[in-house]
């Protein structure tokens, strides 16, 4: 079993050490920066990153460790890869980056001072920042960041697709279909996507009027303070009669260009990402298919360019519950 703590199994064997950070980046005066961290004990230059923590999805992970090595808040964008390397003790070390941008606000409310672990932070352009970073490792994550610049793919947001949680099944429920409640597991799981929720900046939450979605959606929304906003057009009962209308919805979500989730059902999930793909000129293939096939409690983020809705979903990641 592959824990993302990369702590020992129940087997007695050491896993890999899984640890997230970001490429942070912000534009001065219409030109391109990203966050190069300059750290005290080892006199280097690299990205922001850090050990997943016990309880801990790599999302929630990434956001923590920018904000206590950088003192910015962010909301993570898209990923830009993945760095393997074997640590002194022989342990593979695992690192998950997604690209964050610092707005002005978030700059302006940074809380750095420098500590024992950084001793400074400094804004650098793409080329200079690839020649002082200290690891191959890290240049190779700069160079898919920069690549998605040049596709004038950013900034991003972020159309979350959430399977509601585990719930009762239909043989051992008499009631109508769509009052079918969650299970202690459901309600768990609907507790838990909180955190990997907020770390993609959601800021309005959808949701089927079916009981088992509203349960599931219910956490996120609270957190937010925001209201519930129910969709029948994307309920079961909606979908089984015929009469579900993903397009009206994910048309207007992609219009208004703001982070969202919707909460649906599995049978409703595959209408759901193929209307994405639509809306957003982006080429049909089976990695639909993989993202509308969760879970109960998982979800998958569909990255779209801010600026070019209809030029394609830049990347589309799942994340499945903890519980």
């Amino acid at each position: 079993m592959i824990r993302e703590d990369g702590e020992v199994t129940a087997s007695g064997k050491e896993t890999a050490v899984y640890a997230a950070g970001g490429v942070v980046w912000r534009r001065v005066d219409g030109k391109l920066r990203v966050l190069i961290i300059h750290r005290t004990k080892y006199r280097d230059l690299t990205l922001p990153k850090g050990k997943v923590d016990p309880g801990e999805t790599l999302a929630e992970t990434a956001v923590r460790e920018i904000r206590e090595e950088t003192g910015i808040r962010v909301a993570l964008g898209v990923p830009v890869g993945v760095s393997r390397y074997r640590m002194p003790n022989s342990r593979t070390k695992i690192v998950h980056y997604w690209a964050a941008e610092a707005t002005d606000a978030a700059v302006r409310t940074s809380s750095f001072v420098p500590n024992k672990e950084v001793a400074a932070i400094e804004w650098m352009s793409l080329k200079k920042a690839r020649k002082h970073l200290s690891y191959p490792v890290d240049i190779e994550i700069l160079d898919e960041f920069t690549r998605i610049v040049e596709e004038d793919a950013l900034p991003t947001f972020p159309i979350v697709v959430l399977r509601h949680g585990k719930a009762l099944s239909r043989d051992d429920w008499d009631g109508a279909d769509g009052a079918r409640p969650l299970t202690p597991r459901g309600r768990r799981q609907a507790a838990s996507i909180v955190g990997p929720l907020l770390a993609f900046g959601v800021r309005r939450v959808y949701s089927s009027p079916a009981e088992r979605c509203v349960r599931t959606a219910t956490p996120i929304a609270q957190a937010l303070g925001q209201r519930l906003h129910l969709c029948p057009e994307i309920s079961q009962d909606a979908w089984e009669d015929g009469r579900a209308d993903a397009r009206t919805v994910v048309g207007q979500r992609v219009r208004a260009r703001k982070p969202v989730v919707l909460t649906s059902h599995g049978p409703v999930l595959p209408d759901i990402l193929h209307e994405l793909a639509l809306a957003t000129g982006t080429m049909s293939g089976s990695y639909l298919g993989s993202a509308s096939a969760l879970s109960p409690g998982a979800f998958s983020v569909v990255h779209v360019p801010v600026e070019h809705p209809g030029a394609g979903i830049v990347a589309i990641e799942t994340h499945e519950p903890r519980v």
